[in-house]
């Protein structure tokens, strides 16, 4: 059996399965992917990495897209890409 992962999302300290998508810790954290110009939360809403919808920056590099990036221990999320 895989050790689970953690990172951080947003300051909070995530637990997931191995082979698990930033998308999962995010919301796992209970946290939106981003906001809306009009404040609504926003999400992944394709899963493929196309919609751009559930961009976040991690480790320090912007826009990326939390569906196609697998959790990796120690790694920084941050949903105000």
């Amino acid at each position: 059996m895989l050790e689970p992962v953690v990172l951080t999302v947003n300051g909070c300290r995530v637990m997931v399965p191995a082979g698990a998508s930033v998308a999962v810790a995010v919301a796992l954290a209970g946290g939106a992917s981003r906001r809306s110009v009009s404040g609504e939360p926003r999400g992944p809403l394709c899963g493929m990495g196309i919609c751009f919808e559930c961009r976040v920056t991690i480790d320090g590099k912007r826009h990326r897209p939390s569906c196609q990036v697998l959790c990796q221990p120690g790694m920084e999320v941050s949903t105000d890409a």
